[in-house]
Order: C-alpha cells, then structure tokens, then sequence
C-alpha cells in the first residue's frame, strides 16, 4: 500500500472559526442577552407598576404589628388582710439573639458567662429557645446585684445585643409557711410560651407554677396592654405608634388562710416532728360551716423565695429526688391509709342502712375468723358487748368488722363516696389526688383473671386498712360534713378577688357539694360517739382540756414488717371543737355542746411513719389546741412521743 507523502497528517485550518461562524455566534448571544434584559424589565414593570399595590400593602404589614405591654402582677393576702406576697423591682439582663453579630456570639457569651457566675451552656440553652422573631428579647438571668448592672450598661459596646431593665420580682413575705400555698412563679418554657404566646404571652415572661400562683394566674396576671408599632427589616420595634388596649394590672387575691392559725398549726406540727423524730406530717384547720381552709401546713416545705429568684437546676434536683418530698403538698397530693378514722364512714353507713342500731350491741374478742382467716383485734381481749358508741370509743377492730361485713363492701363504698373519697374534693390547687375506695368492680378492673372483694378485705376496708386510701383534705372534709350536720363543702382556699384599688371584684361563694342523704339523728349518734373517743380516755388527758374537743383518732399500718414482725404505722387525729368551746357547769362532759351543729373548727394531725408509744397526732392536737385557745397548762405527754413501735388505738 501506498502513502501520500504530498497531504500533512494534520489539517492546519482545522479548528478555526471563520468569520461567519463568529457573527452566528455573536447574534445567538445578542439574542440571550435581549430576552434576559426584557424578562427582567417584565418583571419589575409587574413588581413596580402592576402589583405596586399590593406589595406596598405588604410593606406597610410587616413594617407595623403589635406588641403586648406587661402589667404589675397582682397581691395575695390572708383572710384579715395581711399582705403574704410583694413585688419588689429588680435588675434583668436581657438578650436579642438578632442582635449579637455571628463572629462575638461566644466571646458575648463567655463574658457575660463571667459576669453572671452563669454556665456557659445554660446561656446558650436560653439562646436557643427563640421561638419567633430572633429580635424578641430573651431573659438571661433575673435579680443581679447593681453591680453587675453596672458593668454590662457600661460595657454595651463590647456586649451588643444585651441590656438590663428593671422588673417586679415576686418576694414571699414568708417562705416556708405557706409555700404549698402560695407556690411560686417561674420563667416560661418554650412549650408554655408557644400555648400562651396567642394570650399575649411573652418568652422573657413569669408564670404561676404551683398553689394559688397557678390556679388564679388569669386574675393574677392581669390583661396586657397592646400597642401598635412600627418595626425595621429585621422585625426591631423602633417606634410605638398608638395604644390598642390599655394595660390592666392583675388583680389581687384574699385567701380563706388566717396566718396565726397557720402559724399556731405549723408550731404544733414542727413540736410534734422534732420529739416524735419524724421526717413528714401534715395540719390542717377548717371551718366546718362553709369549707373555707383556715390553715394548712405540710412538712417538710421548700421556701418558694429560691424558685422565685430562679431556682439552680442542682438546687431543684435536689428538692425533687428528697425522699421526704418536700416540693409535694402531702395535705392534697399523698394518698395514706386513713385507718380508725375510716370508721367514721363504716358506722354511719351501716346506721343510715339499718344494719344496726344504735343499741345494737355486738360481741368483740381478741380475734374473729372471718371465711377462716383470723382477723385480730388491737386489743388483745376485746370489749364485750358494746354498741356504736363503745365501738367507736375503743376503736375496737372487731366490732367494725362485723359492722362491715353486715354492710357490704360496695354498700360501704357508696358512703365512702357520699362523704367525698374516691373523688377529687375541687380545692383550689392544683395537684390533688383521688385515692381509693374499694368495689367488687373496682378489684375485678385490676386483677387478671378477674376477682371480687373478699371477706376478709371487706373487713379491713371497714377498718380503713387494706385497699383504702385517703387524702388528709379528703379525711378532715369527711368530719367537717359530720361536725355540721351533714353538709359536704367544697374545700376553698381563695374566698375574694380584689382590684387594683382594693375593691372587692368578685366573692367566692361556698359551695355546696352535696347534702348526705344520712337522718340528722344519727349524724348526732355519731357527733356523740366522737366524744366518748376522749371521755373514753383512749386519748389519755386530752379530755381534761378545759375546750370541748370530740374526734377520732387513728393508727394505719403499711409497708413491711420489722425483725419482730410489726408493722410501721402513721396516726392520725380528727376533731372538731363546738361554737361555744369552753366547758360550761351544765355540760361538764361536753355531750350537750357536741350535739349540736355548730361547730367553730374541724382540724387534722397526720404524723407520718410515727412508729411512737403513743398517738402522735394526738399530742400534736394538744398543743394546737393549747396555743388556738391560750391554755396556759401544758397537757402534752412527751414521754408517748418516744420511739416505739407500739400499736395503738
């Protein structure tokens, strides 16, 4: 084969635009360029000319909102008016995220970190919670010294974004007294921020967290103002325009509580703990003729000034994982077994049945057999013969065992709902419990496979052991009903609603829950039998009290046997004291004054675990007693508060 050696392997022209190709890629490109220039002009003739009127409204839109103006939180007093709470003006270092430029971000952090005393993280946790606009401010620490104030307001140029403003913070007159009452307020979370932003809400706002803080925070918190104003690009106020709404500052509170009474309560409590060594207890004071609360202490208590300060998360974890739950209202959110003082209910409820009489007179023993269990008494030989008014004198467990089982559990149920357990009383605070009053139906509902109420369960339940439990507020109610006639109340803590001026708003008037459908002679069966509990002597000297007190008192058992086989136990004591408190010559015994209806006061000890050779809460219900009337004898009985682990009444 032949090559060509005349061509060059290469076509040196190969490659070259020629200037015809040139022009056509000159007019394709001219073309592209006219097309953009035209769209372009469209568009904008479209934005500035067709549609100018809608974006202007748009502009002006955005550029004007609202914004909520914060009011002064409202006051809460005691029953004569003695102020429990105040708001007292305080420092607050705020933040605007959008503010801050992204490059000092962490050196703004690390120094107010210093400032503060403040993790560095927990500042940057706040940073995060930006639920809108990153221009709305965020609070970072509340309450600093005016020292510190000083220093960020004069270091504004090296802390951008950042500012101290004055506020009311809560101040809690005083503390632990009436801390479950009251509660406190806190800063909002994120998630209460975005359920409450549409009421007006703001992320560097307070809120009620607990008591009455929580239940009345609408009134408390008054109504926002709302002004119009103008913002920049960046959604910053920069101008107020007009007022929408004028602000409202909350109103204030007046609670049933009577502060010496609480005070009175609280004493003979804290006595009680310290010489029985006891770690919980609760007293509560109320008025029988309309359910108002006149005391209630729970111990131990928190002091609600640290939550109002802002509470450290250490701090908080510490109070919440205390075996001794301090930060729970024991008075409303523990459910105990009510022991003795259920007999209450067993009694009546058989009376009003006609399963006994009055004179209906039953043998006690040591020890009945009940479907071949033996059930003992807490006296080991019994009564005898007694009646309704023995029974209930000597707490004998096997006189209310028989009583119960004539009864019937779901019968003794119903009266146990009649008398408000099982169900929530509707105080005013929040966290209540239900407790537990056993059925047939009930037990089936949580057994697998499904089974009844036994004998010998229905015996303990007329006992107020076994499957019962109560609330302290739930118990005292039930013996407010007995001490008035057979009224149930709602238990109320709040009783008027005041305005900024002092006038009174609104009254909450008591409310009736129910009549029990119980004969008005045999609520006074019982009213008598309550005496005989202290003529009985089973309470030692509380009898010799120159006040007219009648009641019950009560040991319930629980938990695990020690190294001898005994139970710990808690006690309890109920009472109720006539209108006319003091002995009288005609009525040495107090049996004519207990008959009546007309009680001044219902009042409850409850001493947790108490495990003493006495009643526990009998002896603190002395010295109640002893410090409400100004008895001057003492009548206590130290030597019963002792460590014991003898079972009593």
């Amino acid at each position: 084969m032949s090559v060509n050696t005349d061509r060059p392997l290469l076509d040196p022209n190969a490659g070259t635009v020629t200037p015809r190709q040139l022009w056509r890629r000159f007019l394709v490109f001219g073309i592209a360029i006219v097309l953009v220039v035209a769209g372009l002009g469209l568009r904008l003739f479209q934005l500035q000319v067709a549609e100018a009127d809608r974006f202007q409204a748009l502009a002006v839109q955005r550029r004007q909102g609202t914004a909520a103006v914060p009011v002064t939180r409202g006051l809460i007093y005691d029953r004569k008016g003695r102020q429990l709470v105040e708001n007292v003006p305080v420092f607050v270092v705020r933040m605007v995220p959008g503010e801050i430029p992204y490059e000092q971000r962490d050196a703004v952090v690390e120094r107010l970190a210093t400032l503060l005393d403040m993790d560095r993280l927990r500042i940057y946790q706040i940073m995060d919670q930006v639920m809108g606009s990153s221009f709305e401010p965020l609070t970072i620490a509340r309450g600093v010294s005016t020292q510190v104030a000083r220093v960020i307001a004069e270091e504004h140029l090296g802390l951008p974004g950042i500012s101290v403003e004055v506020e009311a913070r809560r101040r809690y007159r005083y503390g632990k007294l009436v801390s479950h009452i009251l509660g406190w307020t806190g800063r909002v979370t994120p998630e209460e921020h975005g359920r409450l932003a549409s009421e007006g809400y703001l992320a560097s706002d307070t809120i009620g967290k607990a008591g009455v803080e929580l239940t009345f925070e609408r009134q408390l918190r008054g109504t926002y103002g709302l002004d119009e104003v103008q913002r920049d690009a960046a959604g910053r106020v920069t101008s107020t325009l007009r007022t929408l709404r004028e602000p409202v500052a909350g109103d204030s509170i007046e609670l049933t509580i009577d502060l010496e009474i609480q005070r009175e309560a609280q004493k003979a409590l804290e006595w009680g703990m310290r010489a029985a060594k006891l770690q919980r207890g609760v007293f509560l004071v109320m008025n029988p003729q309309n359910g108002e609360i006149l005391a209630m202490v729970s111990l131990p208590a928190y002091d609600n000034n640290e939550f109002a300060r802002g509470v450290t998360t250490q701090r908080y974890r510490k109070l919440a994982r205390d075996p001794n739950r301090p930060l729970i209202n024991l008075a409303i959110s523990e459910q105990l077994p009510p022991g003795s003082t259920y007999k209450l209910i067993t009694g009546i409820g058989a009376l009003q049945d006609r399963k006994i009489l009055p004179s209906t007179r039953i043998r006690t023993a040591g020890h009945i057999m009940v479907a071949g269990t033996r059930m003992n008494d807490w006296h080991s030989y019994g009564w005898g013969h007694i009646d309704i008014y023995g029974g209930f004198a000597h707490s004998s467990d096997t006189f209310f065992y028989q009583v119960a089982l004539r009864l019937g559990v779901d019968r003794l149920a119903y009266w146990a709902h009649e008398f408000g357990f099982g169900r929530k009383t509707g105080v005013d605070l929040p966290g209540e419990t239900v407790g537990t009053v056993p059925t047939h139906a009930w037990k089936r509902s949580i057994t697998n496979p499904p089974q009844p109420v036994y004998p010998g369960e229905t015996a303990q339940a007329g006992i107020g052991q076994g499957y019962d439990m109560v609330t302290p507020l739930q118990l005292i109610n039930a013996y407010s009903a007995l001490a008035n006639g057979g009224t149930l109340y709602r238990p109320q803590l709040v009783r008027r609603i005041r305005d900024t001026n002092g006038e009174v708003i609104r009254t909450i008037k008591p409310e009736v829950i129910r009549k029990l459908p119980i004969d008005a002679s045999l609520l006074k069966v019982m009213r008598v039998a309550s005496r005989h509990v202290l003529t009985s002597r089973h309470t030692l000297n509380f009898v010799d009290m120159p006040v007219v007190v009648a009641g019950k008192s009560g040991t319930a058992e629980y938990g695990v046997r020690d190294s001898k086989g005994r139970l710990p136990f808690h006690s309890w004591f109920v009472g109720f004291v006539p209108r006319e408190a003091r002995k009288k010559a005609g009525d040495p015994n107090g049996y004519k004054a207990v008959q009546r209806t007309d009680s001044e006061l219902v009042f409850l000890a409850f001493a947790h675990d108490s495990r003493t050779r006495g009643n526990a809460a009998i002896e603190i219900s002395k010295y109640f007693i002893q410090l409400h009337y100004g008895v001057k004898k003492d009548y206590r009985n130290p030597e019963l508060m002792i460590k014991g682990n003898f079972y009593g009444q």
